[in-house]
């Protein structure tokens, strides 16, 4: 999910309680965020409500035991990045940086997780560039990741991809991977923008696990509280 900062994206008023409320409905086991405020000093002094602990340490509360954050944007006042919230012990995690010189930050946040009868899961949540030709730099970058993975291993990879082109799957689906919504459905989800989604920005990928039942959050609250609607599935692994 693109948290947008934590502000409604048509008229940025602070929305990070209705978020929580929101994501904690859903009951996820593992919640891939986008676009986590880690710190911001000038919205601490200013914006009402502003949790004086980070964001998605915020989102976790007491239903996400484990927590991890990768920080791409740095600035004079703060930083933001992509954060992963996990009921399952996080071993490790590793955040790449996956920025192309002169543009936009990005990174991919890879965490491993413990998953009890299954051993460890990979998980990636991912942020790509608005260009088409970074973003196919950065998936080369994500694929050389994947690759690098034990080959029994199960993935989950979800995000931001920004991928309105669709040219991912080219990509990803030469390391095994599988797009859950174009399996189910035969294409992307719409997710953007997030009152109307007209446009297939991002996704789930998995190897090694089934998807279940994958569906977009586009209805309210979810409609009011990004310019992304969310995506959901259940995977077995």
């Amino acid at each position: 999910m693109n948290m947008h900062m934590g502000f409604g994206f048509l008229n940025r008023r602070f929305i990070l309680p209705e978020l929580r409320d929101a994501v904690r409905s859903v009951s996820a086991d593992v919640v891939f965020l986008q676009e986590v405020h880690g710190e911001h000093q000038n919205h601490a002094r200013r914006v009402k409500g502003w949790p004086t602990i980070s964001q998605y340490e915020f989102l976790a509360d007491s239903m996400w035991n484990d927590f991890a954050y990768g920080r791409n944007a740095v600035y004079p006042h703060g930083h933001h990045g992509n954060a992963l919230l996990s009921k399952y012990p996080i071993v490790r995690h590793e955040n790449l940086d996956i920025s192309i010189l002169g543009t936009e930050q990005r990174g991919l946040l890879h965490c491993v997780l413990d998953v009890p009868r299954f051993g460890e899961v990979h998980v990636i949540c991912v942020h790509l560039g608005l260009k088409e030709v970074h973003r196919q730099q950065q998936l080369a970058l994500l694929a050389d990741r994947v690759m690098t993975l034990p080959s029994d291993a199960p993935v989950i990879i979800a995000g931001d991809f920004n991928d309105w082109r669709l040219k991912a799957d080219d990509v990803l689906g030469a390391t095994g991977l599988r797009e859950v919504f174009v399996d189910a459905f035969g294409a992307p989800a719409k997710s953007f923008p997030a009152r109307f989604p007209l446009l297939r920005l991002d996704r789930i990928y998995v190897r090694n696990a089934r998807a279940v039942a994958p569906k977009v959050l586009s209805n309210r609250p979810w409609s009011h509280l990004s310019d992304h609607a969310p995506l959901a599935v259940e995977v077995t692994l």
